[in-house]
């Protein structure tokens, strides 16, 4: 059998890209998660490395059984 015989066609999937957003603790810049992407490490502009994601403001509300 010759590897031409299993050559397999890879379909590229479409990343998907939400609107992340991301505080400093100590300053308290909002960066975007494309921003923090771009930079060989993830810092802020002040030199603080923690972060803490944003949440939604969307309030889920579950009904007990």
């Amino acid at each position: 059998m010759s590897e031409e015989n299993f050559t397999e066609s890879v379909e590229e999937i479409p990343e998907e890209k939400f609107n992340v957003v991301y505080r400093c603790l100590r300053c308290g810049n909002q960066s975007m998660l494309d921003e923090l992407n771009r930079l060989p490490e993830i810092k802020c502009i002040c030199g603080f490395r923690v972060f803490t994601k944003e949440r939604s403001g969307l309030v889920k509300t579950v009904k007990a059984i």
